[in-house]
């Protein structure tokens, strides 16, 4: 190989070298080329204009292919920058789902809970005014435990009918009964033949609860709380439609 050729080579491997630091240092964030960097490029334009022309295009050939080179070094450089951004955006994205699904999860289940214990609660209390009023009503006397008399104060058919009557509906049986004959046990309706504390339609349907239905308030109390509950569910059912009806 002549002077001139290895010459030739050697300008085009210097600025090969000096167009590859360039980019590279662009790429990597230097963008003020160094004064060192302009004077090679000027002196290898220098050499390149001593090489025969048909040598300078493999010369500048070689030049363009190290610009290439470097040129896609840097654009893969930057691919990997944005692909290693748009990853971590991406995975902050997934962590912030994430976490807003763990904590809607965690607000749904205690929700759940909330209405769990309170739906248990509300049965515990069901169960419990049931296991009550068992209580009250198996508490009550019959009317043949009450001694028979010959008459009766109110007072004293008042204080029967607590002692028959389930303390949770004795009001609701109190109220109907003063409306119906003030506490009186032998009040007669003349119009329509109603007789007793409740004034039972036909009177002669509270011989069921016993013969002394005419005598006994104890006998008349059994068969009108016996009426209520299986006609209105309870005294107090039956107060509420003799409220709406002004009768029963």
């Amino acid at each position: 190989m002549s002077r001139i050729s290895v010459r030739g080579f050697a300008v085009a491997s210097a600025t090969a070298v000096t167009t590859v630091g360039a980019v590279v240092g662009v790429a990597s964030g230097d963008t003020q080329p160094s004064n060192e960097s302009f004077e090679a490029t000027a002196a290898d334009m220098t050499l390149l204009a001593d090489i025969p022309a048909g040598q300078q295009a493999q010369v500048q050939t070689a030049s363009l292919t190290q610009q290439a080179d470097a040129q896609a070094y840097a654009a893969d450089v930057d691919a990997k920058k944005s692909a290693e951004e748009s990853a971590r955006l991406q995975a902050a994205k997934d962590a912030k789902s994430k976490k807003e699904a763990a904590e809607a999860k965690a607000e749904a289940d205690r929700k759940a809970a909330e209405e769990a214990k309170k739906a248990k609660a509300a049965e515990e209390a069901k169960e419990r005014e049931e296991e009550e009023q068992v209580a009250s009503r198996s508490a009550t006397r019959d009317a043949a435990s009450f001694s028979a008399k010959s008459s009766y104060t109110v007072a004293e058919v008042q204080a029967m009918a607590r002692q028959m009557v389930p303390g949770d509906q004795f009001q609701c049986f109190s109220n109907i009964v003063n409306h119906e004959s003030t506490w009186n046990y032998q009040a007669s309706n003349p119009s329509s033949g109603a007789y007793g504390l409740v004034q039972a339609l036909p009177a002669s349907k509270m011989s069921s609860a016993g013969a002394d239905w005419q005598t006994n308030p104890a006998t008349q109390i059994k068969w009108g709380l016996n009426y209520m509950d299986e006609r209105y569910g309870s005294p107090c059912g039956a107060w509420s439609f003799w409220q709406a009806n002004h009768w029963y």
